[in-house]
């Protein structure tokens, strides 16, 4: 997506992958001539070789620089730049080593600048191509390998930005159904997609002209595809591949690299298994509800204390919670999550006066790092909530690297102002979790609300596979199961395969899924082929190496063990990233380019100061994320885009509150990071309420009627109570239909149909709800009928018996 700030400042941007590639120059006069594509998509695996044409049509030279944002299901293993007999090329080496070289690259300040004061945020890989001469070609050839992600449909999506189609045709519409004749193909665009997989290919759906399915295997197991033009009206192409069947288990098979020696990770066949877990609509059963932590910004206390109470009514019965504060220090509710119970659920309502605002400091690392190195709950799925105003000054790469190591083992659900939004985003993305931005016309609860309904939507946990191969074979998985998959997720696992099969005979090998939903058990077994056809590029073991690198990382393993430098010395060879390498650039003759791989690294020729070119992994520091999936804060940006373009002062988009953004991490000890006790739960808050929703109804009585609700979801009949619903104690225990009641199960019909009066107002009540509902059916011998009649009555409403629908 197009970002204001950089066509303002008359960047040229050209972006891949959902979350972007672009090629800059000093000016927009660079286009792109042709692009050659060749894509393989073997079930949720992508790999694509593409070559992309740029001219400078200015008549001056321009300075280009090609960046292109990096992600954790991406591994970019080719990138050279061919102009004229000039190519720059970008080749990992050992991370130490390549730190020497950049020492004696020029330019590497150019880098630092980018890094620093660019208006772009998150990690991407930059190179400096250079001064492009007026009216001269660059060709930038880049190779790379991707996990697809899963639509809710079943479909593998595979996308490619706009920017990367040259504009043939700009007055004419295509679609997929339109017929083009071959003089009107653009000779510009040569755009192939290959799809396999054992289930068989279905169809695809593409949003622009494109040549009939053409299958290339009897079986339908293969096929071809061609593009006849780009996407209309400035659109990403959006490529969705539908297989046979509904599968919640799927395979990709790889054969070994015959010049590697077995054993090692090249030298095994590599399995790469998409796991799709059928997720009913079923009500988890008690005490499998998951762990929920609310992480609370401090100088956010203001605008979310009401919301924070809500939460803690909505939980269910069974599960386990606590609450953190953090600023410059952080502290915790509780020294570990607790069950909510209605003694924790009063004990956490007292405290939440307690916190109190700050303004200084951000110290969210530290709160993580402690939070992950606790143990998770056996079946209960780790979910966090985390509210942030403050900016994390320059820890956002220490806090991804944290997320993203555990991000098996939990969600993050982030709220946040424009400050932090970039981080929340990421955060969120990272463990498919979900991020609002906050402005100060939102009703934050609202929000929040809608996201503890998704985290309370059932989901996959307990899950394991199993492997059943031939006699002599082994497996070792390379990345595990994860801790849990939520509905219409998927995960990959990676797994080499090693040893010599005692029967040659026997081909096939096979394996179990085994999950739970709640109380159900689920169990899927697939068979599959040991002797898959070759593919020279081994985009699976790519994707495996990647995954084993980080493991080694993470693990801390030494770098004298023999996995760790037979490991590092594959991944240089493929091109695979990792923290034990880095790149560096190299200026060559084309004529020299084939002979590279032959020369030693301390080659004086190759690797003199003078052909060294600035490349390097960065994290950008400014205010645009790389990325956006936030429909509401993707609208706020076009619209003060269209003010821009248009010459006008777009509105203040920002939060009204800027916050220090300097924070060291500090640890203190355990006693010191639990709270005091504090005072009593002050009902007299002064939350801050959107005036829609004031005009609407008496937020005063509705917070005092949720406050006095029960853990259980019950409301007990009291004085309190009846003045909350505007009603007096002597009418309520009049009205009630008969002795033979409960004044409890009375009560909670009473503030369960006043609610229901506000549902189309307050639309966050429906937890609220639910949890009164479950508790009334679990009641023995309750007169439903009677009461609701009875409550219409004394309220002066009609609800309908529907109401205790749970």
């Amino acid at each position: 997506m197009r970002k204001s700030g950089i066509l303002s400042k008359q960047y040229l941007c050209r972006r891949l992958f959902q979350k972007g590639l672009w090629f800059f120059s000093s000016s927009p006069e660079v286009d792109l001539k042709a692009v050659t594509v060749n894509v393989t998509i073997q079930d949720f695996v992508a790999d694509v070789v593409s070559e992309l044409l740029f001219c400078n049509r200015l008549q001056v030279s321009n300075k280009t620089v090609f960046v292109l944002p990096v992600d954790s299901n991406t591994v970019v293993h080719t990138f050279y730049a061919t102009m004229g007999d000039t190519r720059v090329e970008a080749m990992l080496w050992e991370k130490e080593e390549a730190q020497q070289l950049c020492k004696a690259t020029s330019g590497m300040e150019n880098l630092r600048y980018l890094q620093d004061q660019w208006d772009l945020w998150g990690p991407v890989f930059a190179c400096f191509l250079g001064s492009l001469p007026s009216d001269t070609e660059v060709t930038i050839s880049l190779c790379y390998v991707q996990e697809l992600p899963l639509q809710p449909d079943g479909a593998a999506q595979f996308c490619w930005p706009y920017e990367l189609f040259p504009q043939v045709f700009p007055w004419r519409r295509y679609d997929s159904t339109d017929q083009i004749s071959s003089e009107e193909i653009p000779k510009n665009l040569d755009f192939i997609v290959c799809l396999k997989s054992a289930h068989g290919v279905s169809h695809v759906d593409i949003n622009c002209s494109y040549t009939p399915l053409q299958y290339t295997a009897p079986d339908q197991t293969s096929a071809e595809v061609s593009l006849k033009s780009s996407p209309w009206l400035h659109s990403d192409l959006n490529l969705l591949v539908y297989y046979r069947g509904s599968h919640s288990l799927s395979s990709v098979v790889e054969r070994r690299d015959p010049k590697a020696p077995p054993g090692s990770l090249l030298g095994d066949p590599v399995v790469m298994v998409t796991l799709r877990p059928y997720i009913p609509e079923v009500v988890p059963s008690p005490g499998q509800l998951g762990e929920f932590l609310f992480l609370m910004d401090r100088s956010f206390f203001h605008d979310a204390q009401n919301t924070l109470l809500f939460l803690l009514k909505s939980l269910p019965l069974g599960c386990y919670f606590n609450i953190y504060s953090f600023g410059a220090t952080f502290k915790a509710f509780y020294p570990q999550s607790v069950v909510y119970s209605q003694e924790s659920m009063d004990n956490a309502v007292r405290r939440i006066s307690s916190i109190r605002p700050g303004l200084g400091g951000c110290d969210l690392l530290g709160l993580l790092r402690s939070i992950y190195s606790t143990p998770l709950l056996h079946g209960h799925p780790r979910q966090l909530f985390i509210f942030i105003q403050g900016k994390i000054s320059n820890e956002e790469e220490a806090v991804m690297a944290e997320v993203s190591h555990y991000r098996d083992q939990h969600r993050c659900f982030c709220f946040s102002t424009c400050d932090s939004f970039n981080l929340s985003q990421a955060m969120a993305l990272e463990t498919k979790g979900e991020c609002v931005c906050i402005h100060s016309s939102m009703n934050m609860t609202s929000e929040v609300m809608k996201c503890l309904q998704q985290a309370l939507q059932p989901l996959a946990t307990r899950i394991s596979l199993h492997w059943d191969l031939p006699p002599g074979l082994e497996v070792s998985v390379i990345k595990k199961a994860p801790e849990m998959i939520f509905q219409g997720h998927q995960s990959f696992i990676y797994a080499q395969i090693h040893g010599q099969a005692q029967d040659p005979e026997m081909g096939e090998g096979a394996m179990t899924l085994q999950y739970h939903v709640g109380s159900q058990s689920f169990d899927y077994t697939l068979r599959f082929s040991l002797s898959p056809s070759a593919d020279d590029r081994l985009p699976v073991h790519r994707l495996a190496m990647m995954h084993l690198l980080w493991k080694l990382f993470w693990e801390g393993t030494s770098r004298a063990e023999d996995i760790w430098q037979s490991t590092v010395k594959s991944s240089l060879s493929l091109g695979v990233l990792s923290p034990f390498t880095s790149h560096v650039a190299v200026r060559m003759e084309q004529r020299n380019a084939g002979h590279c791989d032959s020369l030693p690294q301390n080659s004086s020729i190759l690797f003199s100061p003078c052909n060294l070119v600035p490349c390097q992994l960065l994290w950008l520091r400014g205010s645009q994320p790389v990325w956006f999936k936030s429909t509401k804060f993707w609208m706020l940006q076009k619209f003060q885009f269209c003010l821009e373009t248009f010459g006008h002062r777009a509105p203040d988009t920002e939060a009204p509150t800027q916050l220090s953004a300097s924070c060291r991490e500090q640890k203190l000890p355990p006693e010191e990071q639990v709270m005091e006790e504090p005072p009593a739960f002050n009902m007299s808050w002064d939350w801050p309420i959107s005036p829609l929703s004031t005009r609407l109804c008496d937020f005063s009585r509705f917070r005092a009627v949720v406050a006095l609700q029960k853990a259980n979801g019950s409301w007990a009949l009291t004085s309190a109570l009846a003045s909350a619903l505007g009603l007096s104690k002597a009418d309520v225990d009049e009205q009630r239909p008969n002795e033979n009641v409960q004044t409890t199960v009375w009560a909670t019909v009473l503030a369960l149909v006043w609610l229901h009066q506000y549902k189309w107002k307050v639309s966050w009540s429906e937890l609220l709800e639910a949890k009164a509902c479950r508790w009334l059916w679990d009641q023995a011998e309750v007169q439903l009928d009677e009461c609701l009649e009875a409550a219409n009555r004394l309220l002066g409403c009609f609800v309908e018996p529907t109401i205790f629908r749970i």
